[in-house]
């Protein structure tokens, strides 16, 4: 007797299986079934996409407290290491490089280490700051008001820096004789205009500036600007608008009298 019972014991997971299966076959042609199906989807689908940008929403929020926790003031070092030591720190701390008068640039490595020896120069101006590929934005830009004697100033491929950035680089206008704007997005035309403060500068590069218009009329009037000062990066002839072109003839018909 012990054999039909277990026979029946091995046979009851097949059946309970296959009435599942036929189950869901049931419910699948099941019209009712089939839009409910549907709801849940796309139910899902509008729960899953706002997550999705509630989650870009949080790392862009995430990716700015970053920015301007680096654009902090550093002003509160002055009282101790001097100005030009506050300012130096701030750069290297954004990942530039910094030149103190007759000493070598001051670069930090691929960790972001960099040689704490500046810190004996404290009676010693930074001449040349290259702060390219920084994130560097309007609150930044305090920090380099403590370099009384910056003359050369990179600012290349910045992401940040925007036409209101350039508004607050008037401070620098007593010593600033160089500067690079290349490769900046955001920098337009109108930004250009504020740099009328700076009439001490010597060379301006303001190549490959995306978000100005046309940039050979935009050099003209900036040469014009800054009568003393070279502007580089721009073909005189790129970008200047012309006159609608002229149609071209048909020769082979008669010109109306």
């Amino acid at each position: 007797m012990a054999a039909p019972w277990l026979s029946l014991r091995l046979v009851a997971p097949i059946w309970n299986r296959s009435t599942r299966c036929i189950h869901h076959l049931g419910g699948a042609v099941d019209p009712d079934s089939n839009q409910k199906k549907r709801r849940t989807m796309l139910q899902y689908l509008s729960d899953y996409f706002y997550d999705v940008e509630s989650l870009r929403g949080y790392f862009l929020q995430n990716e700015m407290n970053k920015v301007h926790k680096k654009n902090r003031s550093f002003a509160y070092l002055e009282d101790t290491y001097g100005p030009n030591n506050a300012g130096a720190f701030f750069i290297l701390k954004q990942g530039g490089a910094v030149k103190f008068r007759d000493k070598e640039w001051i670069r930090p490595d691929k960790y972001g280490h960099f040689s704490q020896e500046f810190w004996n120069f404290s009676e010693v101006p930074v001449e040349a700051v290259d702060a390219s590929d920084c994130a560097i934005n309007y609150e930044g830009l305090e920090n380099l008001h403590l370099l009384k004697e910056l003359r050369s100033l990179s600012l290349q491929r910045c992401p940040y820096m925007d036409d209101w950035c350039l508004s607050r680089l008037y401070p620098l206008a007593d010593s600033l004789q160089e500067l690079s704007l290349a490769g900046c997005p955001c920098i337009s035309e109108r930004g250009l205009a504020c740099l009328h403060h700076l009439q001490n500068l010597r060379m301006l590069d303001i190549s490959d500036l995306p978000s100005v218009s046309n940039p050979g009329l935009t050099q003209i009037l900036v040469e014009e600007m800054l009568p003393n000062c070279k502007v580089v990066g721009v073909d005189l002839a790129e970008g200047l608008k012309s006159g609608p072109e002229e149609q071209p003839q048909d020769t082979d018909r008669p010109v109306p009298a």
